[in-house]
């Protein structure tokens, strides 16, 4: 590994979340031990850019209820590419290399992966996306 590898490793401190038990698929490995961490650790800048992208779309997603907040939050994350695409970047670029090659041996459905993680993820800390930002 080269410095910038063990230094992301290292800033995540290598905390799996999840079961790892014999016989889970290379997917689902992967999941808990690099996706899980990166989720967590990029938690505080995944909220803010949910809030960004909320304020920017006319603030809608403030006035909704809680019922139709989760509905909206599925369908933004999955039917706005560009965003969708920032949000996988913001994952992706804590990759190390070799998590990175790993990866790409079945990027669409880890893709879908970290967008049901990041969706679940926002779903249960609503609470921190009902307030207006500060902007």
């Amino acid at each position: 590994m080269n410095k910038r590898d063990d230094l992301i490793i290292q800033l995540r401190k290598e905390e799996f979340l999840g079961e790892i038990t014999n016989g889970i698929s290379t997917e689902e490995l992967f999941q808990n031990t690099t996706l899980r961490p990166i989720l967590k650790f990029q938690n505080n800048l995944l909220i803010e850019l949910f809030l960004s992208y909320a304020t920017k779309n006319k603030n809608v997603f403030f006035t909704l209820s809680h019922e139709k907040k989760c509905i909206y939050i599925d369908r933004v994350t999955i039917a706005d590419t560009a965003f969708r695409n920032k949000l996988i970047g913001v994952i992706v670029g804590l990759f190390s290399v070799e998590e990175y090659l790993e990866y790409t041996k079945n990027s669409s459905n880890l893709n879908k992966r970290i967008i049901n993680m990041l969706i679940e993820r926002w779903k249960s800390q609503l609470q921190l996306l009902e307030k207006l930002p500060d902007n």
